[in-house]
């Protein structure tokens, strides 16, 4: 995470609640033989202190969980170049980069293959209530055996959270007046991913700070 605290000023509530939303990250443990990683969706419990996901059986993460190991879930949200030049402040200005990430640790662990088709459920339900009105996608449209199949390819995991920590970075540390030329600049850029959003999230999520804690010397 960014050392600035000006950029990690968001609560656990909030960035749970990001994390939920964007629904997708990158699953990373230290196994036997190095770093592994997966990218997965996955799904907040109701309780707030748990995750679900699934993996296909001949993921290698699989064969590290005899027991419950210590995981990283990293979601990432908007993220853009930022050119000094849209600041329209002094010349003594860098570039940067923008953006927005979520980092969860906590233990992830096997559930027993009969959770399973509850984890399917509760994370396709997921997501297929943001495409509504479409009539939802529900496992009961597939043929009986080949779901059982399926299921038969993939095993239900589970991370107890432990901690929570996330970037906000949106130019916290500039003027009011540059961060929204910044945030109208993004709007027509092509360098970054999810710009649009990205913009407004620099003008929904950031407060005008007072002088003494600008920094307009450039980036740090």
């Amino acid at each position: 995470m960014h050392p600035n605290t000006l950029f990690r000023s968001a609560d656990e509530q909030q960035n749970l609640a990001f994390a939920e939303a964007r629904g997708f990250g990158m699953l990373t443990i230290n196994g036997d033989e190095g770093l592994l990683a997966a990218h997965v969706p996955f799904c907040v419990c109701d309780d707030g202190a748990r995750i679900e996901l699934h993996l296909a059986r001949v993921n290698p993460i699989l064969k590290q969980l005899s027991q419950p190991i210590e995981c990283l879930l990293a979601v990432n949200g908007p993220d853009g170049y930022v050119s000094p030049d849209w600041y329209e402040l002094n010349n003594n200005q860098v570039p940067t980069w923008n953006y927005v990430a979520v980092h969860i640790r906590g233990a992830l662990k096997l559930l027993p293959p009969e959770e399973l088709p509850g984890v399917i459920e509760r994370l396709s339900a997921q997501f297929e209530e943001r495409l509504l009105p479409k009539a939802p996608w529900a496992p009961s449209k597939m043929d009986a055996s080949v779901y059982a199949r399926m299921q038969r390819s993939i095993s239900p995991l589970e991370i107890s959270i432990e901690t929570i920590e996330a970037t906000w970075k949106l130019n916290q540390n500039k003027p009011e007046a540059a961060r929204q030329r910044v945030s109208s600049a993004l709007r027509n850029s092509t360098v970054g991913a999810q710009l649009s959003d990205l913009s407004r999230f620099m003008n929904e999520h950031c407060e005008a700070m007072s002088a003494d804690a600008m920094n307009t010397d450039g980036e740090r």
